[in-house]
């Protein structure tokens, strides 16, 4: 879980109308006026907010004939609001200890003698090595355009969107708007 991510769903709810709405969906899906009418807001109020829960994924909409109903994600809503706790802690990722003997075996296996990864390794705990090991060129703190970043990447690989793809999925790296950067070396996995 990224950090800007959980400070932006925190500054989202911080407004007591999304935490109302939030309050009456739990009860089931509503439409926009019947969300108004409870709440005794206008409809243009109740679109913004509602547009705004709908950015950080807590409330998604399905259209029945010519209504809009908006549902609550609670699955989303409850991942969200715990990420805090869970930060650094063995709950958020996959914990394994591995040495450093056997980091370099796995290295050695998975790339060629110039470094080159020959392929990527189908365990779990295996890529990550080689993933982290792929990261070891990039700087904390600096933001990378895409096309930046496919070019680094493929030092190591030519299938460069495969990589970028497990450098996010796998938590080393925070995208937004095509800019990539490092998280915190607290939240990687291994």
């Amino acid at each position: 879980m990224q950090l800007s991510r959980i400070v932006n769903f925190h500054n989202t709810l911080g407004d007591k109308t999304r935490i109302r709405i939030i309050t009456l969906l739990k009860s089931g899906p509503l439409h926009g006026q019947a969300i108004a009418g409870k709440l005794g807001l206008k409809p243009p109020t109740i679109s913004h907010h509602l547009s705004k829960l709908k950015e950080i994924d807590v409330v998604y909409q399905r259209r029945d004939k010519n209504t809009i109903y908006f549902y609550l994600n609670e699955r989303k809503l409850e991942q969200m609001a715990t990420a805090i706790v869970r930060i650094g802690g063995s709950e958020m990722f996959e914990s394994f200890e591995v040495s450093v003997e056997e980091k370099t075996s796995i290295i050695d296996n998975f790339t060629d003698k110039t470094g080159q990864l020959k392929t990527l390794p189908a365990q779990r705990k295996k890529k990550l090595i080689v993933l982290e090991y792929m990261l070891r060129g990039l700087e904390d703190g600096k933001v990378y355009q895409e096309k930046e970043l496919n070019e680094y990447i493929q030092r190591y690989h030519e299938d460069f969107a495969t990589i970028r793809r497990e450098f996010v999925m796998a938590q080393f790296m925070y995208r937004k708007d095509g800019l990539y950067e490092l998280n915190p070396k607290e939240m990687w996995p291994v």
